[in-house]
């Protein structure tokens, strides 16, 4: 008999940090309560983070040239399968399709979700792994502050993943923001460098 699967999506981030240079990936149950977290390296949740605020690198990244060579070739990402968790690991597979042809590969579920988040991709996981690794959070926004939460899903309330970029992608976003005359998004990014020159300062 199959196992059962719960179909995940992305919520956010939260910054209730356990290891330092790592970010904890919140993903929701659709259609219930429980989350779960999957601790992220600081690269894969830049990635991340540019897709959940819309917004786009200066360069692309890693899951931006995977996706666009799967674009290219017509090959599309069905899902994403957190199938495993083991050692402190989870395990994923990616399921692609180019015509009739079906494929299953392995992945970090960091990339996993990266390319997902740019393909608008499902993301299952297993029954087992939300019983015994999931952790139901309260919907209030009250409960989200208090967990320093960082929320996607275009929403920008409580949104501060700019956080993890460096001096120099935030600058090279300013430049592309004001050429675009993208003003609104020129202030964001002008109130995060002066934040951190705050910092240096202080």
């Amino acid at each position: 008999m199959e196992e059962k699967r719960v179909k995940l999506s992305v919520l956010g981030f939260s910054f209730n940090q356990t290891q330092s240079g790592t970010y904890g990936l919140v993903l929701a149950e659709e259609g219930g309560v429980r989350r779960l977290m999957i601790v992220v390296g600081a690269p894969e949740a830049q990635s991340i983070a540019f897709k959940l605020q819309n917004t786009e690198p200066p360069r692309p990244l890693t899951h931006d040239l995977f996706y666009s060579f799967m674009s290219k070739f017509d090959i599309i990402l069905q899902e994403v399968f957190i199938y495993k968790y083991e050692n402190g690991v989870f395990y994923s597979q990616l399921v692609f399709r180019q015509g009739e042809l079906i494929v299953t590969v392995e992945s970090r579920t960091s990339d996993a979700i990266g390319i997902a988040l740019r393909s608008h991709s499902n993301i299952y996981t297993t029954e087992k792994i939300m019983q015994e690794l999931a952790v139901v959070f309260s919907s209030t926004d009250e409960d989200i502050e208090t967990n320093d939460f960082i929320k996607g899903n275009d929403s920008t309330e409580y949104v501060d993943t700019y956080a993890l970029l460096s001096r120099e992608e935030l600058e090279a976003m300013l430049h592309d923001a004001i050429k675009q005359e993208d003003y609104e998004l020129a202030s964001v990014l002008r109130d995060e460098l002066d934040k951190r020159t705050k910092n240096e300062d202080a």
